[in-house]
This record gives structure tokens, C-alpha cells and sequence, in this order.
């Protein structure tokens, strides 16, 4: 079985009530136990949010060596933080980049992401799916 453990940076603590027409109306830990359910005997999934750019780097640093994969999504951080960046490129398990939304179909800031290139992939715009796809992926992947 596999260890893969979903970081969700700042704001993402308040999906199901936070702009429900960009990020939809299910709450993230309702979504996180859909995951349970559908990857019990594959994966052992586990979850850390925080709106604290430290934190998240410190969760990274916690997980990136002994985790099959991480899965994450920075929020807003991911346009700005070249700290998650490094911390990335520190760890030796593969994380993939998620947003819920199409970055790219939003405000020009979000357009460009810091940490995307230190990542082995990066899934956008298919909602609380882009979660699914991204364990899909590092269940897949042969060092994951």
C-alpha cells in the first residue's frame, strides 16, 4: 500500500463556502473521505492544510522522505512562494501540483505558477477531481 499525503495551502480550509462558483459546494473533508473509500487497499491517504507558508514547508520537509507521493496544492502560494519551491526540490518523493480551478482561465497573476516546474506534474481545472487524478498518478508512477 501506498503513502500519499494531500497538503492544502491557505483559504482551502474553507472550501464548501469560499466563491462555491470558482471551487464548487463540497466541503474538502467530505471529498477526503470519498478518497478513502475509493483507494482502501491502495492507499494509505493522509491530510494536512494550513494557511501558514512555514507550515506547509515544514509538512513537506515531515513527509517528502518516507511518503510515495505527495499531493499538493498551494493556493495562492503557489504563485509566490519560491520557498515551496526549494522545499520541493529538497524531498525525494514526487509531488504533483493541484488547483480545483483552471489557473489559467482566471486573473493573469495566477497564469504563472513558482513551484510547478520542481513538481513531477501538475492537474488543474477538473474541480475536487483534480485530487483524484492526481493519486491516480502517483499510484501509477514507479517510484511513487
Amino acid at each position: 500500500m501506498k503513502k500519499i499525503i494531500i497538503i492544502n495551502g491557505p483559504n482551502l480550509n474553507l472550501l464548501g463556502v469560499r466563491e462555491p462558483e470558482i471551487y464548487g459546494g463540497q466541503r474538502f473533508e467530505d471529498y477526503l473521505a470519498e478518497l478513502h473509500r475509493m483507494y482502501d487497499g491502495a492507499a494509505q491517504i493522509e491530510y494536512f492544510q494550513s494557511n501558514v507558508e512555514g507550515l506547509i514547508i515544514d509538512e513537506l520537509h515531515r513527509t517528502g522522505f518516507d511518503h510515495d507521493g505527495i499531493v499538493l496544492n498551494a493556493g495562492a502560494y503557489t504563485h509566490t512562494s519560491l520557498a515551496i519551491a526549494d522545499a520541493i526540490r529538497s524531498i525525494t518523493a514526487p509531488v504533483i501540483e493541484v488547483h480545483i480551478s483552471n489557473v489559467h482561465r482566471r486573473e493573469p497573476v495566477r497564469h504563472h505558477s513558482m513551484i510547478s516546474a520542481a513538481c513531477a506534474g501538475v492537474i488543474a481545472g477538473f474541480g475536487m477531481d483534480s485530487y483524484r487524478l492526481a493519486v491516480e498518478a502517483l499510484l501509477a508512477m514507479k517510484s511513487a
